[in-house]
């Protein structure tokens, strides 16, 4: 077209507000109605959360976030001392992958200089992080940990800067994420360069027969003993469609990519089968 610029100046995209996305097995709702919702599940379920965990994977969360944890090794530096490190765990609520991260990097590798921010956007979860801190940490570990109300898809960088993290992890909480590709873009800005993202998070079977017992459970026994347990079935009900409605683990991986990150392999390792799986990536050492 005659007169036309080549150099046009993309259009913004348009608010959260008028985006949409699902929630659980509803589509349609708005970025910003599914981020006040979420934030209504999680501080209903904040007190229980831990709880409910053992009951509805049989402790075998605990597994996955130990095996989670020591793949990736914080705190290992090849040098003397050790070198800082700055872990950011998103989602990070009550604290189960943070403690375990200092946990690994002050006892097993004896670097003391490793600290770890929990974000999450619930304050009831925050809440019961701290006062669990409080109780189950030592106090050395204690101050290497800091806590941030945020959310996750537009961290404020007056608290986490670009190129500031060396590792970013995110367990059993980016399915509730309202916009999944901008939470990746954000762990890309404020990983340093050759920066780890890391995600746990669950997924889905490989084996047929296995999934169809393990549906049979998720929705049939998990809304009901949420409902025995806390008196609150609706709550767990989107729990078990938000893992029905998450990506799969070839199109996880893709989104990671799509972010900018450099993954190796096939980018995945499934746990129990595929109930769960572990992803990662890494900011290219020359990104900005």
């Amino acid at each position: 077209m005659p007169g036309a610029s080549n150099n046009a100046v993309p259009s913004p995209p348009p608010p959260a507000a008028s985006r949409t996305t699902h929630f659980g097995f509803e589509d349609g709702v708005t970025e910003t109605d599914k981020t006040e919702r979420v934030a209504g599940v999680f501080h209903s379920v904040a007190e229980s959360y831990d709880r409910m965990n053992d009951l509805m994977s049989f402790g075998w969360h605990r597994v996955w976030k130990d095996h989670f944890v020591s793949s990736l090794n914080p705190g290992y530096s090849p040098s003397s001392p050790p070198s800082a490190q700055r872990i950011l765990d998103i989602a990070g609520g009550t604290g189960d992958i943070a403690f375990r991260m200092l946990h690994h990097a002050h006892v097993a590798n004896g670097n003391p200089d490793v600290h770890v921010t929990i974000s999450d956007i619930n304050a009831s979860m925050l809440a019961v992080g701290a006062s669990r801190a409080r109780s189950q940490l030592p106090a050395s570990q204690q101050a290497n940990l800091s806590f941030l109300e945020a959310d996750a898809t537009s961290l404020p960088p007056g608290a986490i800067p670009d190129s500031s993290i060396d590792l970013y992890t995110v367990a059993f909480g980016i399915r509730n994420f309202a916009n999944i590709p901008q939470a990746l873009r954000e762990a890309h800005r404020v990983l340093k360069p050759g920066g780890i993202f890391a995600c746990l998070e669950f997924s889905k079977v490989n084996n047929a027969a296995f999934d169809a017992v393990y549906k049979r459970w998720s929705f049939s026994a998990i809304p009901l003993i949420g409902q025995l347990v806390t008196g609150d079935r609706d709550s767990y009900q989107y729990l078990v469609e938000s893992i029905e409605r998450f990506p799969s683990q070839e199109e996880f991986r893709d989104m990671i990519k799509d972010a900018g990150f450099v993954v190796g392999g096939k980018g995945y390792e499934d746990l129990t089968g595929g109930i769960a799986a572990i992803h990662r990536g890494m900011k290219p050492l020359d990104a900005k």
